[in-house]
């Protein structure tokens, strides 16, 4: 009888593990399930979100950013919707696949600066994690102008030998250019006057006034075409031909140079000035981002100015453009 319980319990013993073991067999083979379904909805997802209509428009890019420097996109829809599950993509040419950007889940886009030429675009997914709409995708551009090396710094920072300063043609500042100085007054450059502080040795209110030195002009506006340049000035309008008269490489206080290059006029309007004077921080050809202009009828006494120095910037990169820069430098 003994024999027979034993043989009992250790049947029923068995068959329960045996259950237990079916049951995790059971259980594994659902989660495998979920993971193919979930590769499949991706792998859906990737392939057949450039279909969606394109009703999402990305706000927040700039016209231009320098390595490093944050990139925030907002992807805004034309109509409201109850979807709220973003994807990002991002692809480093037109030749390459669209991939899922890791991490952004959100209608905000951040990213640091990386890759130039970067398409990335946002996609609004439904409840069934099919793409409902997308937007156009839109280009990061990653230009830092004189170079983000150790030797272009140290040229942009002033600090270079003569034999390493070549002639420039007018054409170098070819362009439509805005005067900073309406900035300054309206008050937008301030954040670009406290960052300095931070870690200079005036505070925000001293920069502000030492740029206001510098930056002061009625001459808002300036257009440089071939070797024709035109200062717009209280609403006149005035131009002058001028041709290249050599560069003057000048000294500074702090022990760092830099380079004037010069131009004087041939030919235009009688209050045109006799010469101009550029200086951007570069020391050989190269199309110039910004500059400071000097302009006046001495050469010589020209080259003594160092107080005041209108600067001016592509009149089309708006605000927050303008200050984006100025921070990066």
């Amino acid at each position: 009888m003994k024999k027979l319980l034993f043989s009992l319990l250790f049947l029923s013993v068995f068959l329960a593990a045996c259950q237990g073991t079916n049951d995790q067999v059971d259980g594994t083979e659902e989660t495998e399930a979920e993971v193919h379904e979930e590769e499949d909805h991706q792998h859906d997802e990737e392939t057949n979100h450039q279909d969606a209509p394109e009703n999402v428009k990305i706000e927040g890019l700039g016209d231009h950013y320098h390595t490093g420097d944050e990139i925030k996109l907002t992807a805004v829809l034309d109509e409201e919707t109850e979807y709220d599950h973003w994807h990002w993509y991002s692809r480093e040419s037109a030749d390459d696949e669209w991939v899922s950007v890791e991490g952004q889940e959100s209608e905000v886009f951040t990213a640091e600066a990386e890759i130039n030429g970067l398409e990335v675009k946002a996609v609004l997914l439904d409840d069934d994690h099919n793409p409902s709409v997308q937007s156009a995708p839109v280009t990061i551009v990653i230009d830092d102008h004189h170079g983000n090396d150790e030797a272009s710094r140290q040229i942009y920072n002033g600090y270079f030998e003569d034999e390493q300063v070549e002639d420039r043609p007018l054409t170098n500042w070819e362009g439509d250019w805005q005067s900073v100085y309406p900035y300054l007054v309206s008050g937008d450059l301030d954040v670009v006057f406290e960052h300095k502080a931070e870690s200079g040795d005036m505070t925000a209110e001293e920069y502000k006034e030492y740029y206001t030195t510098g930056y002061i002009t009625d001459v808002d506006r300036i257009t440089i075409e071939d070797s024709v340049v035109t200062f717009y000035e209280n609403g006149q309008e005035s131009s002058g031909t001028y041709e290249a008269d050599g560069y003057e490489i000048l000294q500074y206080e702090k022990g760092n140079r830099g380079v004037r290059y010069i131009f004087k006029l041939t030919d235009g309007a009688e209050n045109m000035p006799q010469f101009i004077q550029f200086s951007d921080h570069s020391i050989f050809p190269v199309e110039s981002y910004h500059y400071h202009l000097y302009w006046g009828d001495d050469r010589a006494e020209l080259l003594e100015e160092m107080d005041h120095w209108p600067t001016y910037y592509p009149s089309d990169l708006d605000t927050d453009g303008l200050v984006r820069d100025m921070l990066a430098h």
